[in-house]
């Protein structure tokens, strides 16, 4: 049976219950994954059930909604997820009822945002939508066999509903765009960390309270449970072992009554049923029975574990030991309650409050991976001269810019139009009406260049034909273009031998054509030369103060199991971005070569990241004939010359200076 091994994981949903406890169990057990979270903190949500992975170094959580379109496809880019678990979802049936459009927001219109971005990213290797087992409507009370995975949908309220219409837009980007999707449908879950919403946490919690256990109609309805830690073992087993396309039944062919359910409860408790159990009246439709055939699952190698004993007992001595972990829930133990508006802020104390921002395990970087609202008040105070039109909102530099620009209080917006398509641009422009624009898109390949050497088209599309677009229609506005382009485009040679300090001047013919991007990105540097509108800026091995960054040189170079020692040019972003938006201001024109002064090797990089960061890293070399031998286009290496930058700004670092004041010392470990 063939294995799947993810690289980046995205799990939405994952301050809530069993998305919770899936992401702790691959942190624990997978410390190779890196995982990131992505969680709005509604009412059901708490930050405190993703404590045993806060600390650890390959986890990343990000406070925001799935059906944010700008921010789920900027950190499907910036994040390079190969995986998606998507949880995320309204799941309270009772709340359905009340608040059904909220159903379709979240659980249908949140799903077709993933997809999409999914779609246009063209990255994702595996998407695993999470379903429910209600999908399927009503089991006959006399079936002896569940329903299986082929069974018709029968969907009979508006959550149940809307978990179907959101299968299938799941199935369809799976057969219209080759998504690789997979669906899991689940039996009721239960364990440590529920809201308490749900039927076992809500009857705990009353138990404790000496109130009455209220339960709808007459009790006779049956449900499957499962205990939480074998729900994440099977999100497990399925993440490695599913077969793309498939749907997977997690379930268990144990049922219970609701009374009995009540009733077992009332026994831990030592509390007399007769007297504890109240009924009260039914909802508007509900299901009899759910039952699952999860054979399939089982082929996989899983089988639930915990006995209903067991899982009980630990759920009832996880409630007594943490009674106020969801703060104050009175609203949620009503028989019928409804959505309960309550801010993520509640539910967690104030040191936790003060980590809702936290985007990784280090302690030296609080800031968020999510672009900018442009309604915040922080920085100083807007210049309405100013206002910047920008490219690239779901690239790292162009993410960026937008953080700059609020931080400096200019007045921005990213382009909705795509480069070739002049009349979109046309349609940016005329919005806007910007007085700057800002040309931080490009195809540089996914994951790295030598995606181009088989997508040609694609990159002389955006690379070339959309760049001299946006430069023309910049000029026919009296606007000045920012073009943000590269300085791998040389390659040292007998006038600019390695080591020598002769760097390359924005005069010089660039030379390198080791790869199709580099070929794209020196013709249209050549075409430009005939537009005098546009300040291009050659950027060369870019590299930030985020270390979590997998487009940040020193993660990529952290990471490999081999490297090459080469001395180059390189671009501290923390420093030069800033210069960029001041030489907008200038109105600087012409070619740039936008890197620090001097050069830096890989091993003098990594001797600096064993220093400040990890005391115990390791790495070993290889020369460009080995490397040839497991990249597709070779890679370009030069020293570009810095001093027209430099006389401009006097202030500039040299790169090594740079690197220890703006990455290293910011990051240092002790």
């Amino acid at each position: 049976m063939a294995t799947y091994t993810p690289k980046n994981i995205l799990i939405t949903g994952a301050a809530g219950f069993i998305a919770s406890h899936v992401c702790n169990r691959l942190i624990r057990n997978y410390p190779d994954y890196k995982i990131v979270v992505l969680d709005k903190l509604d009412y059901c949500s708490n930050l405190k059930n993703l404590l045993p992975s806060k600390s650890s170094p390959n986890f990343k959580f990000v406070k925001g909604d799935v059906g944010s379109a700008d921010l789920v496809n900027f950190l499907l880019i910036t994040e390079s997820i190969d995986t998606i678990m998507h949880f995320a979802a309204q799941t309270h049936v009772d709340n359905s009822f009340g608040n059904s459009f909220e159903f379709t927001k979240n659980n249908i219109y949140g799903t077709h945002v993933l997809l999409e971005a999914c779609k246009v990213t063209g990255q994702i290797r595996r998407f695993i939508h999470v379903s429910t087992d209600e999908v399927y409507g009503e089991t006959d009370e006399d079936a002896v066999v569940g329903n299986h995975e082929a069974s018709q949908l029968l969907p009979t309220n508006p959550y149940s509903a809307t978990k179907a219409g959101a299968e299938m837009l799941v199935m369809a980007y799976g057969r219209s765009y080759g998504l690789p999707v997979i669906t899991t449908r689940g039996n009721n879950v239960y364990g440590p960390n529920q809201f308490p919403e749900k039927l076992i946490p809500k009857f705990i919690l009353l138990a404790m309270q000496g109130k009455h256990l209220p339960i709808h109609g007459d009790g006779s309805n049956v449900r499957s449970y499962l205990y939480c830690e074998d729900v994440a073992e099977a999100f497990e087993v399925i993440l490695h072992k599913g077969e793309v396309g498939h749907v997977y039944n997690i379930g268990t062919k144990k049922e219970r009554r609701v009374i009995d359910v009540a009733k077992d409860i009332c026994n831990l408790f030592s509390r007399d049923p007769d007297t504890s159990i109240k009924f009260v009246d039914n909802r508007p439709f509900n299901d009899q029975r759910y039952f699952l055939d999860d054979q399939k699952l089982n082929n996989l190698g899983w089988s639930e574990h915990t006995t209903w004993q067991e899982g009980l007992r630990k759920t009832m001595e996880w409630y007594t030991q943490n009674p106020v972990w969801w703060g104050d829930v009175s609203g949620a133990l009503l028989p019928h309650p409804r959505m309960l508006m309550m801010p993520g802020g509640r539910h967690f104390d104030g040191s936790e409050e003060k980590d809702a921002s936290y985007v990784s395990n280090n302690s030296n970087q609080t800031r968020m991976v999510i672009p900018v609202s442009k309604g915040s008040s922080s920085g100083s105070p807007r210049k309405p001269s100013l206002k910047f039109l920008i490219y690239g909102r779901t690239g790292w530099i162009g993410g960026l810019l937008g953080k700059l620009c609020e931080k400096q209080g200019i007045s921005y917006e990213y382009g909705k139009g795509r480069l070739e398509d002049r009349s979109s641009l046309l349609s940016d422009i005329q919005n806007v009406r910007p007085t700057h624009v800002f040309n931080a898109a490009g195809v540089t390949g996914r994951p790295n260049v030598d995606w181009c050497e088989s997508h040609k088209t694609e990159t002389i599309r955006t690379n070339v034909t959309g760049t001299l677009t946006l430069a023309d229609l910049c000029r026919e506005h009296n606007l000045l273009m920012m073009n943000f382009a590269t300085g791998c485009i040389f390659e040292y040679n007998a006038g600019h031998p390695e080591g020598s300090g002769i760097g390359f001047t924005e005069e010089d013919k660039p030379n390198f054509t080791g790869s199709y991007y580099s070929k794209t990105k020196a013709m249209v540097e050549e075409l430009l030369k005939e537009y005098d509108n546009v300040c291009t800026l050659r950027v060369r091995m870019p590299i930030s103060s985020d270390l979590n960054n997998p487009r940040n040189f020193i993660t990529k170079i952290s990471r490999y199991n081999k490297v090459v020692n080469i001395p180059n040019s390189m671009t501290i972003l923390d420093e030069l971005l800033p210069i960029s938006i001041e030489m907008a201001k200038r109105n600087l024109r012409g070619i740039w070569n936008f890197t620090n002064p001097g050069v830096v090797s890989h091993n003098e990089i990594l001797e600096m990241y064993k220093n400040y960061i990890n005391p115990d890293f390791t790495w070993v070399n290889f020369d460009l004939e080995e490397q040839a031998k497991v990249i597709v286009a070779p890679r370009s290496n030069n020293e570009l010359d810095a001093s027209k930058l430099k006389n401009e700004f006097p202030e500039l670092l040299p790169i090594k200076e740079s690197l220890i004041k703006y990455v290293f010392e910011p990051n240092k470990r002790t």
